[in-house]
């Protein structure tokens, strides 16, 4: 190991303290994922499944039909609160560690326990019974996780559900950290370097265990008597994929031993090794991962046409939708005959006849959203190889750059959400329209509405 790169960040940061910042990050994204989306008229807890089963909670919203008629607030409010008790129990920890340390290598594992005690105190915190810490969104979370992770096949899954399995996949090398933290916490370990473990124990195990829940989850839905679709298949290939570039990365170490035989030590510190069959195998996996995944994302979860077939895109006669506005401001999508070219930005629909290439009919966002989120999403679906590619960073898990790749990687789901839920939200009024086709409107309720079909 480099301890020229590693030591510095690990001694003002250390692994621990980098995993409660990425959880942070995450609670802050959740949260402005539901602020945004209600700015922009969307209903969230609606298209989110929220309101169909009283009783049982899912995503980690704050989601109740009661808080809901008094103010849409109500969503995002105590969340935002949450990330604020959470972030300053966070900072005061790791102020203290720093005010103690300073800057001197040989005092960080004597004071480890600082950040040994602050996480110990955001899991306590996490599991505690009483009503402290909004204790609502706590049980909505760890009651969400468990739904993901241990449903049963006759189990209905609701939409809720599919949204925080994909966001906690996002999550995957930060769950590995949380393993290598711990590790490093107890007796025996460094904040300076990473545990001592090889082979599977290290690399291959930890990696598995971040997928494979996801995976099986998708089968199990895919089996299930009430699916009639494919989607849950080619979801859990989506997962699959990942398992090869996780091997493939794995036996890089035979491809370095194997070069360094041949050409001397000189190899162990080069990336590039394409001359050899493994290595090839290896970037061959990575890319068909990302490039997998990418497509996902568009086609299926956000319902783009920019790389479905001609045949799936019945472009010819897309549906026309106009934003209709009644006595209560109440943005309403109806059925139109005429052609339009008209734009509506601010969150409202966009529509014309001949929609944009590669988009569809029925946007809620401004235009100018949709081929950034494409762009960025592109680029950083291509750090997810890195990501599940121990040898890539097996020897700078503390640099700054393998730090920013996760941060990148939520920042991208982030906004993976936001598209993710608007396709939901015209999905459901679009068969709301085609079921009830001889009513002239059908509304798209904002999130400061109760949704009637609780009624």
């Amino acid at each position: 190991m480099d301890l020229g790169d590693e030591i510095p960040l690990a001694t003002s940061f250390p692994l621990p303290f980098r995993v409660l910042f990425l959880i942070g990050f995450g609670i802050l994204g959740w949260a402005t994922n539901l602020h945004v989306l209600h700015l922009f008229g969307i209903d969230a807890p609606s298209a989110l499944e929220l309101h169909s089963h009283s009783g049982r909670i899912s995503l980690p919203t704050t989601s109740s039909h009661s808080r809901a008629l008094s103010s849409a607030r109500a969503y995002y409010t105590p969340i935002y609160r949450l990330f604020a008790a959470y972030s300053a129990w966070c900072l005061v920890g790791w102020s203290f560690f720093r005010l103690v340390t300073g800057s001197n290598t040989m005092l960080v594992d004597g004071f480890k326990y600082i950040p040994a005690l602050s996480s110990l105190g955001v899991l306590t915190v996490l599991i505690c019974p009483y009503e402290i810490c909004q204790k609502h969104e706590r049980d909505v979370f760890l009651q969400s996780a468990a739904r993901c992770l241990f449903s049963s096949m006759d189990s209905p899954v609701y939409f809720s559900d599919v949204v925080f399995a994909d966001v906690f996949t996002s999550f995957a090398k930060v769950l590995g950290d949380v393993w290598l933290s711990t590790c490093m916490l107890l007796p025996g370990g460094s904040l300076l370097s990473l545990p001592s473990l090889d082979g599977i124990s290290q690399w291959i195990l930890p990696s598995l265990m971040r997928y494979a829940p996801f995976t099986i989850s998708c089968a199990i839905e895919y089996w299930s008597p009430a699916n009639t679709s494919k989607r849950p298949l080619f979801n859990a290939l989506k997962y699959a994929s990942s398992f090869p570039v996780i091997f493939l990365s794995a036996a890089q170490r035979i491809v370095i031993l194997e070069l360094a035989g041949e050409k001397g030590r000189s190899v162990m510190r080069e990336s590039w090794h394409g001359e050899h069959p493994l290595f090839r195998l290896w970037l061959l996996a990575a890319v068909v991962n990302s490039l997998y995944s990418f497509w996902w994302d568009l086609t299926n979860d956000w319902g783009l046409d920019l790389l479905k077939s001609r045949s799936a895109e019945v472009r010819s006669s897309p549906t026309r939708y106009s934003k209709i506005t009644g006595s209560s401001d109440t943005p309403v999508v109806s059925e139109s005959l005429s052609s339009s070219s008209q734009q509506v930005l601010g969150g409202a629909i966009y529509r014309q006849h001949s929609y944009p290439y590669g988009l569809r009919p029925v946007l809620l966002y401004p235009l100018a959203v949709y081929p950034l989120v494409i762009f960025f999403n592109l680029l950083l679906r291509m750090t997810w190889s890195i990501k599940l590619s121990s040898h890539l960073y097996s020897q700078s898990e503390g640099t700054t750059v393998i730090f920013w790749l996760e941060v990148a990687e939520i920042f991208r789901r982030w906004m993976w959400v936001f598209i993710r839920v608007e396709w939901e939200v015209v999905k459901n009024a679009q068969q709301k329209s085609h079921n009830a086709s001889h009513a002239e409107e059908v509304e798209l309720i904002p999130s400061t509405r109760p949704d009637p079909m609780d009624d």
